[in-house]
């Protein structure tokens, strides 16, 4: 039997869960900055929406490479010490860009930078879904991953409109500046942080060697569990039509309705609400309807939300309908992160995590790429309206998967 040396209670009151909460919703309210200052930064340096895609394609990239061994590393090493060396890389690499920037706008710069950061960001995400079951017990998973949503939610609320504003005083660098000393805090703060034991006597939990083989058991793993494995398959499609969508709106809303730097901010800011929202709700409704109602749903909103985004030129009306999307999004991957974490023995969680990463995640560089390159070559319209019917499309294919079991966590994962 795995045993916990937490004790039951309001997660506030648990040092080291609050702890972590504070330290990542400050390193997440910094992301927000870097999240609108660098399409910002490659919008004024190029005007183009396709080197924004090709950028976001880059990082994608560098994200499936990485997440190749990022399990690994995250059932090897210890996860607070990896978590924090994720955030000093990443203090170092985004403080860079303002640095250079004084001297030179050096474009090129940003496509070797946000790769490499978005590297040991899929380090550090890997690694913190591997963390959080040995911060709360089983039965608090949801709760804490949609408390630590809503809060991260609120901070990034707030970061986009700041960012715009401060873009429009002094430039997108200052914005990355902030982001940059965000990851130092949180870097500090992690160094208090406690992580508990969760395994049972007798399971390893640093196997020896590094290999791909590791990406291997956790692509194992995923295709014995029915709901696991038609999760990752959906996902598959859905990154394909979903990853190219900020770069869109920023494009859409900056250089086509000829919105301030300001503007922007506030659409996204306004949009990083519907995960607030979702962080709210996910639970109960999973407890009510199920995981496959809950799952199936959100993205079945999404489509109807991304068809509707170039279907109008108000940017309150793109706002509402960016805040539903990510709404969607926010309730759909809380309930499938919180799946896997519940039904994955803890020294595969690394593993499982990355593999499901790595393989939904493939067809995103090349979606975001085609989607700002089909906007710049036929509009934003006819854009989002193909996604977003095709998202429509995968939801209703959900219905027909084991995805849509209201209490996937019960299944048994399927013999070799």
């Amino acid at each position: 039997m795995i045993q916990y040396a937490m004790v039951s209670g309001s997660l506030w009151r648990d040092r080291d869960f609050t702890l972590f909460w504070l330290v990542q919703t400050l390193s997440v309210a910094g992301d927000s900055f870097s999240y609108v200052a660098i399409p910002l930064l490659v919008l004024r340096g190029t005007g183009s929406v396709s080197h924004m895609g090709l950028l976001t394609g880059l990082a994608g990239v560098a994200t499936i490479l990485t997440g190749v061994f990022a399990g690994a590393l995250a059932d090897r090493i210890d996860r607070r010490v990896l978590l924090i060396v994720c955030d000093v890389f990443r203090a170092a690499l985004y403080a860079l860009i303002p640095i250079v920037w004084l001297f030179s706008p050096q474009i090129w710069l940003l496509y070797a930078i946000v790769p490499l950061g978005a590297a040991f960001a899929m380090i550090f995400r890997v690694t913190y879904v591997a963390a959080l079951p040995n911060l709360v017990n089983p039965e608090r998973i949801t709760e804490a991953n949609a408390r630590l949503s809503a809060t991260y939610a609120a901070a990034a609320v707030g970061g986009p409109v700041l960012a715009g504003i401060l873009s429009a005083l002094y430039g997108p660098t200052a914005a990355i500046a902030v982001d940059a000393v965000t990851f130092t805090v949180s870097a500090i703060g992690l160094c208090f942080v406690r992580l508990r034991v969760r395994q049972p006597a007798g399971e390893p939990r640093r196997p020896d060697g590094l290999s791909w083989r590791d990406l291997v058991v956790g692509v194992r793993f995923l295709w014995r569990h029915p709901v696991l494995r038609a999760l990752t398959m959906l996902l598959w499609f859905l990154t394909f039509l979903t990853l190219g969508l900020t770069d869109i709106i920023v494009f859409y809303v900056g250089h086509e309705l000829r919105q301030s730097d300001t503007t922007v901010g506030y659409v996204l800011a306004t949009a990083a609400a519907g995960t607030i929202v979702a962080a709210f709700v996910v639970a109960p409704a999973r407890r009510s309807w199920g995981f496959g109602a809950c799952w199936i749903g959100s993205y079945a909103l999404c489509g109807v939300a991304i068809a509707g985004i170039g279907m109008t030129r108000s940017v309150p009306v793109i706002a509402l309908l960016a805040t539903t999307f990510v709404f969607g999004i926010g309730v759909a991957g809380i309930c499938s992160m919180s799946l896997r974490q519940e039904v994955t023995p803890d020294h595969l969680l690394g593993r499982v995590t990355s593999s499901f990463w790595t393989v939904h995640s493939a067809l995103g560089p090349v979606g975001a790429a085609v989607l700002t390159a089909s906007a710049a070559n036929y509009g934003v319209p006819a854009t989002t309206l193909f996604a977003g019917v095709a998202c429509l499309l995968v939801a209703v294919v959900g219905t027909l998967t084991p995805i849509r079991q209201a209490r996937p966590e019960r299944l048994a994962v399927e013999a070799p």
